[in-house]
């Protein structure tokens, strides 16, 4: 199961850096450091580490450590994965985070319903106030704008 996870990881990272290397430049018209730049080391880290792990992980499977009941976490991550990326597109940062973080919790901590809706609200709503009042830096834009 780790090993698919860390597989996804680096697909998901060599996505992230292709966009990074692709669609950003790198520098302004004026010569300054563009949109382009901060990703690109973000992008290039997230797959030195992902292949670094990966190996680290492949070196130490062994054939009586592979369990097959763990394949169901792994498609439900990837589910969630997906269904975040088409929540994001649909209707924007901070609902599709509220909407993924509350299906997540609901996931990983069953029964504590109070607990996990509190926190399904309030990190989303903490970094759209960090990104998109303090830093003046735009969440992802919706498809179908809400009246909020």
């Amino acid at each position: 199961m780790r090993i698919a996870f860390l597989f996804f990881v680096l697909a998901a990272a060599i996505y992230y850096a292709f966009i990074a290397f692709v669609d950003l430049p790198f520098l302004t018209r004026s010569g300054r450091l563009g949109p382009g730049f901060f990703p690109r080391i973000v992008g290039t880290t997230m797959v030195v580490f992902a292949i670094w792990v990966l190996v680290d992980a492949l070196r130490e499977v062994r054939k009586s450590e592979i369990d097959e009941s763990s394949w169901g976490d792994v498609v439900k991550l990837m589910l969630l994965g997906v269904g975040y990326a088409v929540l994001l597109r649909l209707f924007g940062g901070f609902v599709a985070s509220v909407i993924y973080l509350g299906v997540s919790l609901l996931a990983i901590n069953p029964g504590r319903h109070l607990q996990n809706t509190i926190l399904s609200v309030t990190i989303p709503a903490a970094i759209f106030l960090l990104f998109d009042r303090l830093l003046n830096a735009n969440m992802p834009p919706a498809m179908f704008e809400l009246p909020f």
